[in-house]
């Protein structure tokens, strides 16, 4: 079968590395994945636009949709060309939905955007899916998209898992790292760093890498930035936080390994609606040791029993768990490769491709 994915390209965010999980599950099972966006350097796809040889059509849809980049007619003779049966959208950002605010992150601002985006999923396909373990909407199927892929996995050591210093020594570089943007994550951040600071000495250097972590927020309309960008830079000045710009798809997993911990976050709304990311399942691939700050059901439901004892506690208990982590990294690597079987068997991309070939085909 021939799919092809229209989907808007951000070299350092969204779904790109997803987009070249399917292409090689694709190849491999004697399918083709074909991309349909506006060209850039960095996407190592095929583009096409011989839309007579299209089997299936594939929205890949997040809040911004810039499908006017890939150019409005070719859009049109897509949806002339291709049945609408053999057409499936994807919600990657759970749009298709009533107006929700969660603990201030929300979906839409009023009825009338929620009105107006749901109209928009409606007019291109009946079949609308949404990457989250339980979708509200009855006519939303459940379909997780995002995936893991054991290629990624870096070699976990414990004799590299050595607490950091500010005279690096041949150790990690960073105590903690988050790699993302922040977007509706100060909330579940701030959480972590509250149980790093009574130890903020053992923990060593740590990284933001990513946008708008600072108070400037650029490209972001003032209003949403106010409350998507919400941080704190005083604080993480105090803390010694440092903030670095954010790197290429390529580089998200190799930047993770430069801390002895990554954070996993979640956003309040996409924890609400369980709905998964591609840094779900980015992390436990990194040579590093994830500390989930998800409920512990939405852990076991993705990652699997081992990966329990890896959510973040509460509190003070917090601060110990991270304490732990840094003494003991050997132990918690032993419940990374465990998680990385889990997920390895349940959610890699040869069947996501699988179900979403039933997907298209039902």
């Amino acid at each position: 079968m021939r799919l092809l994915m229209v989907y808007w390209q951000v070299e350092s965010a969204g779904s790109a590395q997803d987009i070249r999980g399917y292409s090689a599950a694709a190849r491999a099972l004697g399918h083709e994945l074909l991309f349909f966006a506006q060209q850039d350097t960095w996407v190592r796809q095929r583009y096409e636009f011989d839309l007579d040889r299209v089997d299936a059509l594939i929205f890949v849809c997040e809040w911004n949709i810039y499908w006017r980049s890939a150019g409005d007619l070719e859009l049109v003779r897509l949806l002339a060309k291709v049945p609408r049966r053999r057409r499936v959208v994807l919600d990657c950002d759970g749009m298709y939905a009533d107006a929700l605010n969660i603990d201030g992150d929300f979906n839409h601002p009023d009825a009338a955007a929620s009105a107006k985006r749901v109209g928009i999923f409606d007019g291109l396909a009946d079949k609308i899916y949404q990457p989250a373990l339980k979708p509200e909407r009855p006519n939303v199927g459940a379909f997780l998209f995002h995936g893991y892929d054991p290629a990624w996995e870096q070699p976990l050591t414990s004799t590299e898992y050595r607490v950091p210093s500010t005279e690096y020594r041949g150790g990690k570089p960073y105590g903690m790292v988050y790699v993302g943007n922040n977007w509706f994550r100060w909330q579940a951040l701030r959480r972590v760093l509250s149980a790093m600071e009574p130890i903020r000495d053992r923990v060593g250097r740590s990284a933001l890498v990513g946008r708008w972590w600072d108070d400037r927020g650029e490209q972001v309309d003032p209003a949403l930035r106010r409350v998507a960008c919400q941080t704190d830079p005083a604080y993480l000045a105090r803390l010694g936080v440092e903030l670095l710009p954010p790197v290429p798809v390529e580089q998200v997993i190799a930047t993770m390994g430069e801390g002895v911990f990554n954070p996993v976050l979640i956003r309040p709304l996409f924890e609400h609606l369980g709905l998964v990311t591609c840094r779900t399942f980015e992390t436990p691939a990194a040579n590093t040791i994830p500390l989930f700050a998800q409920r512990p059901e939405y852990v076991r439901a993705i990652y699997g029993d081992a990966a329990l004892p890896l959510v973040l506690a509460e509190g003070a208990a917090a601060t110990e768990q991270i304490a732990d982590v840094l003494a003991n990294p050997g132990r918690y690597a032993a419940l990374v490769r465990a998680t990385r079987a889990h997920l390895a068997r349940h959610h890699s991309y040869t069947a996501r491709l699988k179900e979403l070939l039933e997907i298209v085909a039902a």
